[in-house]
């Protein structure tokens, strides 16, 4: 009996010690498993995660995948742009060279045509208390005509005189050319010609400063051609008309001699 008891206590015993073990294997097992399914659902959302960032990845390659193309575009035509826009100042550079030069040649050219235009404008002459323009052409020919009067060619003067009234009838010389013009017929001994042209000359500027000298010398004329008495009425007519000038007095002296 008393061996009996000490087996029923050494088995009572036993399972005391057995109960806990199997409790702490028990927990053991729930925790692997709860470690397993957490490890599990870590994998899942890792995977779902991963995908979703693959999607992700994927949508946003798709969507870059323009936009890079769009930018080598944009990038292709800013080179263009920026060929052309060096191209455009390159080619308003010579334009402005050019324009340079071409402002240049006609400044000069304008410069050498002044320079040939300018003897051949009109010029103002103040002739006999009167002034007028003239071309440089009609004073070179009216010096010419003069200078042969006053170096004696009286033939030559007629004949220059002459052709000045035919090429320049309206010019402002034409008081002055027939006035030398009727002292070179005296001076050549036409005392008719000469008559006429003083008379014209005259008529028609009877106020013109030579005007008494040529009545003066239309008197004169007259004496030449031994019309005295006309010449003396010619005479006093000088004196009447024009008195106080150095013509009057001359006429005075010639009437004193002439009969």
């Amino acid at each position: 009996m008393r061996g009996l008891r000490l087996t029923l206590v050494a088995l009572a015993t036993g399972v005391a010690f057995l109960q806990p073990a199997r409790a702490g294997l028990f927990e053991d097992d729930e925790a692997r498993r709860a470690i397993l399914e957490l490890r599990t659902k870590i994998q899942a959302n890792e995977d779902a995660a991963k995908q979703r960032a693959d999607q992700l990845n994927t949508l946003i390659q798709d969507q870059l995948q323009p936009l890079r193309r769009s930018m080598l575009e944009l990038n292709s035509q800013l080179d263009a742009l920026r060929a052309d826009v060096a191209n455009l100042r390159g080619a308003n550079e010579r334009l402005a060279r050019d324009l340079a030069d071409t402002q240049r040649k006609l400044t000069d050219q304008s410069q050498a045509v002044e320079a040939r235009l300018k003897p051949l404008e009109p010029q103002k002459i103040s002739l006999d208390g009167r002034e007028f323009q003239v071309s440089p052409d009609e004073r070179s020919q009216y010096d010419a005509a003069i200078g042969l009067v006053r170096r004696g060619d009286f033939a030559e003067a007629v004949a220059a005189l002459n052709a000045f009234l035919k090429r320049y009838p309206a010019s402002g010389y034409t008081d002055s050319v027939r006035f030398w013009l009727g002292n070179a017929q005296y001076g050549k001994r036409d005392y008719k010609d000469a008559i006429a042209t003083f008379k014209a000359f005259i008529a028609g500027s009877p106020d013109h400063p030579r005007a008494a000298e040529a009545l003066l010398a239309l008197g004169n004329c007259q004496v030449e051609l031994k019309d005295n008495k006309v010449a003396r009425r010619t005479f006093e007519e000088v004196v009447k008309s024009y008195p106080g000038t150095e013509a009057a007095q001359a006429a005075k002296e010639r009437l004193a001699t002439v009969r």
